[in-house]
């Protein structure tokens, strides 16, 4: 209880309602697949367009080079065309894939991920000073007191100018406007004038990294692990590059060999002599010579991409942010429906729909097999899976083809993450995505007919079709699962948002006490949840009762529960089933004798 020691008003605020639940996103895409650059491991990159897909993970891929393997940019730009608007991006690249990379004097700079895209990267360093003042005193061999000693930090390497040369050094302190380099300074830099010839100043580099039309530009960078300019802290974040120092190693004078004394005998050897300090600037110690310096990267491959398994797509779980292929989704809490585009192999597949099952907040849409166009291959496909976590569509997509020139068929899971998100932002997840138009798509690989999908839709297939008049259009709402009770995609679907938003929206209760009060304040909070839900028609029934119940208490926790911090409440809900088959009976009414 609060403490009142001393007499007065006190006035306290206190939680007793319901809290306000905010809706999961339900239309975030996950794509897995072969890309021309990008990270391969970690975290997912995310993309609000097809543009932002090029800038990060390059453009198109050729059917020459990538064959079955390209699928990726084309099933993301369909996502986006049909109503996506965001991804998550995991590229998959072989093994013996490597990035391209060049060395300059103390600097290695090498590409951001592997790839042939690296050999045009262009690194262009340039000398620059993020510092500079006016020198009034030598007070000691190694010291100078200067006009402000702001931007000089110890371990800079400085230029000391004393109007007609250059010389450099390091600095070993500088405080109270006193620098003091760590070796004598032969240089005569003072200067009192009002406009000084003379001065010193830091001796930098700027480094502006290039490919095609992104730049990144980082200046007045410096060698001093110390600063807070130091180049690999600063060029850390950079897209394009990575950059490594190596030590600075002046070559020492080797020892004299042993002399011989009168007696013919070995003289001790003089000590071998310490090296002469030899600090030159940060440019030339990269091999900069006058204004510029340029740098290219060679050397990068895309590897063997013939060679890429599904042990590719699958990925590895070497810990947070050692992630690759589909296991990098599991750093990832914002996807709900996921695609491997054109892979179906039937591992790859297993092990998405696994994770999909696992994680319980996310949907698979599966392609079939380009190949597979008669009723028996596609049921034999189709029986590989039993999981209300993922749906397989078919036939695939006639599109434009932006790089060959010319249509090609393009597997359809993309199109169809992007008319789920369509849907859910115009209606709500509880809208089958089905009966929507294909945007994009000019024909079909097989075009099925009403017999065929008699066949194919009990069980699980769900088939793109062309109707006269009306387009090219989903004609399937099921799930692979063989449970009737999850037959229906919004229906999984439905569940998972429920689920993910009760979930993401009750972390206050944890660690609450576990009484009658905290009980009633749960169920006003969830049945305020699910009442928005039946209204926007989310839900069955002609009345909230109909649609949802909410129990919690006595009824459904034992003391021992309780005793244990456990809190249960129970939640039924009665989603909306698509009218998946619309039947009008109609008969032959003849009007009675006398009748009107």
């Amino acid at each position: 209880m609060p403490e009142y020691l001393s007499p007065g008003v006190y006035v306290e605020e206190f939680d007793s309602g319901a809290v306000p639940m905010e809706a999961v996103s339900t239309s975030t895409a996950g794509f897995i697949g072969m890309a021309m650059r990008g990270p391969v491991i970690g975290k997912p990159q995310l993309v609000t367009s097809f543009a932002d897909y090029q800038r990060t993970y390059g453009g198109y891929l050729s059917e020459a080079k990538y064959g079955d393997k390209r699928f990726l940019p084309y099933a993301v730009e369909q996502f986006f065309l049909n109503g996506g608007a965001r991804a998550f991006v995991m590229r998959v690249a072989p093994e013996d894939a490597k990035p391209a990379s060049a060395s300059a004097g103390r600097l290695t700079f090498t590409a951001a991920n592997p790839g042939l895209w690296g050999n045009a990267i262009r690194v262009i360093v340039e000398p620059a000073s993020k510092a500079r003042t006016q020198v009034y005193d030598k007070v000691a061999d190694n010291a100078l007191k200067v006009k402000s000693c702001d931007g000089f930090n110890a371990g800079d390497v400085v230029e000391l100018f004393d109007g007609k040369a250059s010389a450099y050094a390091v600095i070993k302190s500088s405080q109270d406007n006193i620098i003091v380099f760590d070796a004598p300074v032969t240089a005569d830099v003072v200067d009192k004038n009002l406009r000084p010839t003379k001065y010193i100043r830091t001796a930098e580099i700027k480094v502006t990294v290039k490919y095609e039309d992104a730049a990144e530009e980082y200046d007045g960078v410096s060698f001093n692990a110390e600063a807070s300019n130091y180049i690999v802290s600063r060029m850390q974040k950079s897209e394009l590059v990575k950059v490594a120092v190596s030590a600075a190693a002046p070559a020492a004078k080797p020892a004299p060999a042993p002399a011989k004394g009168k007696d013919g005998k070995e003289e001790p050897a003089a000590p071998a002599q310490a090296p002469a300090s030899g600090v030159v600037s940060p440019f030339a110690s990269v091999g900069g010579k006058g204004g510029m310096l340029l740098v290219s990267l060679d050397n990068g491959s895309d590897g063997n991409i013939a060679g890429v398994t599904a042990a590719d797509y699958i990925g590895v779980d070497n810990g947070p942010g050692k992630r690759t292929g589909i296991q990098a989704f599991l750093e990832n809490s914002v996807v709900s429906i996921m695609a491997v585009p054109g892979v179906t192999d039937a591992d790859v597949q297993l092990s998405l729909v696994a994770h999909c099952e696992n994680l319980k907040s996310r949907f698979a849409v599966l392609d079939m097999p380009l190949t597979a166009t008669k009723v028996d291959e596609l049921l034999e496909q189709r029986d590989i899976f039993d999981s209300s976590y993922a749906a397989l569509y078919h036939p695939w997509l006639e599109c434009f083809d932006a790089l060959a020139k010319r249509s090609a068929y393009m597997p359809p899971s993309g199109a169809v993450m992007g008319i789920y998100a369509r849907c859910d932002i115009e209606r709500g997840v509880h809208k089958a995505p089905a009966n929507e138009v294909v945007r994009g798509c000019t024909g079909l690989s097989t075009p099925y007919n009403e017999r065929e999908q008699d066949l194919l839709n009990p069980q699980g297939v769900n088939l793109i079709r062309a109707f006269t008049g009306r387009g090219i259009r989903v004609w399937g709402a099921r799930t692979a699962s063989s449970n009737a009770l999850w037959k229906y995609v919004n229906v999984r679907r439905l569940f998972i948002y429920t689920e993910e938003t009760i979930r993401a929206n009750t972390n206050w209760v944890v660690f609450e006490p576990n009484s009658e009060a905290l009980w009633s304040r749960v169920r006003r909070t969830v049945e305020l949840f699910l009442a928005s839900m039946w209204r926007s028609g989310a839900l069955a029934g002609t009345s909230p009762s109909e649609a949802f119940f909410v129990e919690i208490g006595r009824t459904t926790m034992t003391q021992d529960d309780i005793d244990n911090g456990r809190l249960i409440c129970n939640i039924g809900i009665a989603p909306v089933k698509p009218a998946e088959f619309v039947i009008f009976r109609i008969t032959q009414h003849t009007a009675e004798a006398g009748g009107e």
